[in-house]
């Protein structure tokens, strides 16, 4: 059976393989562009993605090799991609994600299914569908901050949505604490979506449907495609990038959604 490990290998390829077209294939406009991170450059985006490849590699690296995590600090190494130009920005961004991705690609059953990995942030090392999940959490997003520069309609990839989907249902939901603000509400919220309940009270959490505690009580229902969702909790989804066909009924709004999940 094919895992969340092997699914999201093959997704940051996919996502890895498009940005790397389109940097080939971009002139200096393209990459001075506005992005949809606000006040970041198309190549500012990539930088920022290619940094993280780096960053991210090494402690899959030290986890492979069964050494301690390298120490030194981002700082260095972010100050090293931001003195770069735009075209050396988006190059090297390709090299690197490619270096990442080729990594994690040459892993076999055994590290896929074991391998644990201290990625320095978190108070223990983490399995690796966790490590390879938040990468493409950023990846994913941030990809879609690339394309649409160009295309304002542009949605995000539906594999990787529908990854990131059942990874915040599961591993991954720790993030979710990072990421909303659920004080922004008037009062607690259920929202049904995609065969998941997501809870807004004290906390934030994500569950399947089938074993969502109080499952009866729900609140809300999203309306709309599973990557609008998955915007919306990357703080993606303002009005000018929201489909037609999205909404939200019940006692929230999409503008209350909106509060709760501000972005990064």
């Amino acid at each position: 059976m094919t895992t969340h490990v092997d699914r999201t290998i093959a997704a940051l390829r996919a996502q890895h393989d498009r940005l790397a077209e389109l940097v080939a294939h971009s002139s200096e406009e393209t990459l001075a562009a506005r992005s949809g991170a606000q006040e970041w450059s198309v190549a500012d985006v990539l930088s920022h993605l290619g940094s993280g490849a780096e960053i991210m590699r090494m402690p899959i690296l030290a986890a492979i090799d069964g050494t301690p995590a390298p120490e030194g600090g981002m700082q260095p190494i972010w100050d090293r991609w931001n003195a770069l130009s735009p075209r050396d920005q988006a190059s090297q961004y390709v090299e690197h994600d490619a270096r990442y991705v080729e990594t994690v690609e040459a892993l076999d059953a055994g590290q896929r299914g074991e391998l644990l990995i201290d990625l320095g942030f978190l108070p223990e090392p983490v399995p690796l569908e966790v490590a390879l999940g938040m990468r493409l959490d950023e990846v994913a997003l941030h990809a879609w901050d690339v394309h649409v520069a160009a295309e304002p309609s542009a949605p995000l990839d539906a594999e990787s949505a529908e990854l990131l989907l059942e990874l915040l249902g599961g591993s991954m939901g720790f993030l979710l604490g990072f990421l909303g603000k659920p004080d922004q509400l008037s009062q607690p919220a259920r929202l049904e979506v995609a065969g998941y309940v997501l809870e807004l009270g004290e906390g934030v959490r994500l569950a399947p449907r089938d074993s969502a505690d109080n499952v009866d009580e729900v609140t809300a229902s999203w309306n709309g495609p599973t990557e609008g969702f998955v915007r919306l909790l990357g703080g993606r989804l303002g009005a000018p990038y929201t489909p037609a066909d999205v909404g939200v009924s019940g006692n929230v709004t999409l503008d209350d959604l909106r509060r709760v999940f501000p972005g990064f």
